[in-house]
């Protein structure tokens, strides 16, 4: 009979390996997730769902024959995590209103604390235990990587698989580098930007070059698919603004500072490649095809935090610069993190939205979405809008196999709309270019023919707009 492992024998050895480094990281990641998760009105007991979460809320609800269907025509870069997230479901649900917060959400909150645990696992093997403590709990603590723990998307799941890809070249288990990294970018497809950030720490090792071939051999079908959706699904995006490129600029300077502290070689080579290439070439990529947008590479954060532990574990040098600037940036970072867990800290509220629609609704109403795309108001739970009429909807985005469903032809618009007595229209805030579709044209074209407008309410990242025939508003 084979005797018990030695930790077996002796629960107090696996518990004396449980050190501050590995536990304090994680742990931060999870209350800094907790705290204030459902994103309610200032700090109430309601919460907040904003669209790109509504999108997820109701492609992961859909039937798996259904979701295959729509990754066929759209959104293929988020499949595995809508696949994961269609599995959350079933083992816990609930409205968004009654705990399906709580389900959306969490897996994010996790991803985090494996994050934070990774970006400490780097630093312990580049740097030390103390300089490990610090890296892992000050990217839990960056307001970015706050955000994105408290969203119902994939960016938090795709930095862990990066940070503990990291960890894995440096020790060299290329299986479960190739592995970890695939993950990473079946979750999001732009953490194969991490490949040219590991090349400059292994670039020696012959594993590796076998590893990242293999990490893009099995990419290549998510890329094919991708690639032909390309056009529709980032066609909102344009160049990056010139907040972007200050907001790389702060980041260069700030990785600069931090590496001119750091004496060891492959402490340079690992993070600084890892905390500015792959915003840097998908910033560089997006001047001829705009597709950056900094969540898609949130897992750079792990490079910076992986350096201002170094350089504040090391006590060399000027050992009071990154405990100055922490305390600088102490005020400025708490109020960021305190606005963060608010409705304003996202685009819009798709919750809210409909609360409002509800509200100035009678029976028999029409509800118009202005653009059709901001349906995604729409699909944060069944029933949302009670008894209104979707009128300019031919098909379901379920039974479409769309995101937000579609619309009839224009002249048919028209004639819905012109049938209704009363309209709610659910438009863009004003400072938004109008959609110059011939649909979303006839839609304007028939309220302002034979409508009064009655009240418009705004909305965080909305208005709510009621209409009615001339001379019926009162």
């Amino acid at each position: 009979m084979e005797s018990p492992p030695p930790d077996r024998k002796h629960p107090e050895a696996a518990i004396r390996r449980i050190t501050p480094w590995r536990a304090l990281p994680p742990l931060t990641a999870v209350l800094l997730g907790l705290w204030g998760l459902p994103r309610g009105a200032g700090g109430g007991n309601g919460g907040s769902m904003w669209r790109d979460e509504s999108t997820t809320w109701q492609v992961a609800h859909r039937p798996l024959g259904g979701l295959w269907e729509l990754l066929g025509q759209v959104d293929a870069v988020h499949g595995l995590y809508y696949l994961l997230m269609h599995g959350v479901f079933g083992l816990w649900d609930g409205d968004p209103s009654d705990g399906g917060l709580w389900a959306l959400r969490l897996p994010s909150v996790a991803g985090t604390a494996l994050a934070a645990a990774g970006v400490a696992a780097v630093a312990h093997r580049l740097a030390g235990e103390r300089a490990a403590l610090i890296a892992g709990t000050a990217y839990a603590a960056l307001p970015p990587v706050q955000a994105y723990a408290q969203e119902g998307r994939s960016y938090a799941l795709v930095a862990a698989a990066v940070a503990w890809a990291t960890y894995l070249m440096l020790r060299e288990r290329w299986t479960a580098y190739a592995v970890v990294l695939l993950l990473g970018c079946w979750l999001h497809e732009f953490a194969v930007l991490a490949l040219p950030a590991h090349a400059f720490a292994a670039r020696r090792a012959r594993g590796w070059r076998w590893a990242a071939s293999a990490v893009l051999a099995g990419l290549l079908p998510l890329a094919v698919v991708s690639a032909r959706q390309a056009s529709a699904q980032l066609g909102w995006l344009g160049r990056p603004s010139w907040q972007d490129w200050v907001a790389y600029g702060v980041l260069v300077a700030a990785v600069a500072l931090l590496a001119r502290g750091a004496g060891d070689r492959d402490l340079v080579r690992v993070a600084v490649p890892l905390a500015l290439l792959p915003p840097g070439l998908l910033m560089t990529v997006s001047l001829v095809h705009p597709w950056y947008v900094d969540r898609y590479v949130l897992y750079a954060l792990a490079g910076l935090a992986v350096l201002a532990g170094a350089r504040a574990g090391a006590g060399t040098g000027a050992r009071w610069l990154p405990w100055l600037l922490a305390g600088a940036l102490l005020v400025p970072f708490a109020g960021w993190s305190v606005w963060l867990r608010t409705p304003e800290a996202r685009k819009d509220d798709a919750l809210a939205v409909a609360a409002a629609a509800r509200e100035r609704a009678r029976p028999g109403d029409a509800v118009l979405f202005m653009p059709s795309r901001r349906r995604e108001w729409l699909l944060s739970s069944p029933g949302a809008y009670g008894s209104l009429r979707d009128v300019a909807l031919s098909r379901t985005p379920a039974e479409s196999r769309t995101l937000h469903g579609t619309e009839l032809p224009p002249d048919a618009v028209r004639a819905a709309v012109l049938a209704s007595p009363r309209v709610i229209a659910l438009l863009d805030p004003p400072d938004q270019p109008l959609d110059r579709h011939p649909a979303e044209a006839a839609k304007r074209e028939a309220l302002e023919q034979a409508f009064d407008r009655c009240s418009v309410t705004p909305v965080h990242g909305a208005r709510v707009a009621v209409y009615a025939w001339r001379g019926m508003c009162g």
